[in-house]
């Protein structure tokens, strides 16, 4: 059994993700349901929960000081958020799982589905103290970004990043240092994450970094020559969007 712990201040939604558990997930069975920051720091450090479902917002406080709080304790953590766009975005950016409100109950099950997945293997904090400290910036500038790679996660610099190429529902990604990683999101994810960090998708296959173009060769749509000496295809309808992207650098 995976014990779980629920950290949300409406009693409405915590009583409801604690009904929809007992009545759905056999697996998950519930040590504690806590309405603040307090009561889910004292419940963690009696409990020691595998799984916590957290909300961001509290009257006390907010679940990234939870997170800091509980430093020394390991556990899966699923965030539980309604439109905080600025965490989100740090949620993503840090490789973290996250529900919003209202919950989707299908999107619940594949939450729990990941944790069930890895209850042998001991819980990853880095990703976690990861995002905390990107909280702690007030801006939407992130310099470093998280990538699960299966069994870890590689905590990279998005300047570093020269491209990311489909692979399946999967993504490589290809770096200043000659490695490449294989990253368990679609393309598509991080098309959406780093669009505001000069990264454009410039073929159904490839998403580059403006930063890291050293050349354009006018052929139809035309190649772009990276600075790993790649040549990516630039399809005809993604054209007009790269030049001008091109012009700015």
């Amino acid at each position: 059994m995976i014990k779980t712990l629920i950290v949300e201040d409406e009693q409405k939604s915590r009583d409801m993700l604690a009904d929809i558990i007992r009545k759905s997930f056999s697996e998950l069975n519930i040590v504690g349901l806590a309405k603040n920051v307090k009561e889910g720091v004292e419940i963690i450090n009696t409990q020691n929960p595998d799984l916590v479902f957290l909300d961001i917002s509290m009257p006390d406080g907010s679940g990234f000081d939870l997170l800091e709080a509980v430093s020394n304790h390991q556990f899966e953590v699923v965030f539980v958020t309604a439109s905080d766009q600025h965490a989100i975005r740090a949620i993503k950016y840090s490789a973290c799982d996250y529900l919003l409100k209202p919950l989707d109950i299908e999107e619940l099950r594949a939450a729990v589905e990941k944790v069930v997945k890895k209850k042998n293997a001991a819980p990853n904090m880095e990703n976690l103290q990861f995002l905390v400290q990107h909280l702690k910036r007030s801006d939407e500038h992130f310099q470093k970004i998280t990538l699960p790679t299966g069994a870890a996660f590689e905590v990279v610099n998005v300047k570093d990043i020269i491209r990311c190429e489909a692979d399946g529902s999967y993504t490589s990604f290809y770096l200043t240092d000659k490695r490449k990683l294989l990253i368990s999101l679609g393309l598509k994810h991080y098309e959406e994450l780093l669009a505001d960090a000069d990264f454009i998708r410039v073929h159904h296959h490839h998403l580059i970094n403006m930063n890291h173009v050293v050349r354009y060769i006018k052929e139809d749509g035309g190649t772009a020559i990276m600075s790993d000496g790649s040549n990516i295809e630039i399809s005809r309808r993604k054209k007009d969007t790269f030049l001008e992207k091109l012009n700015k650098h």
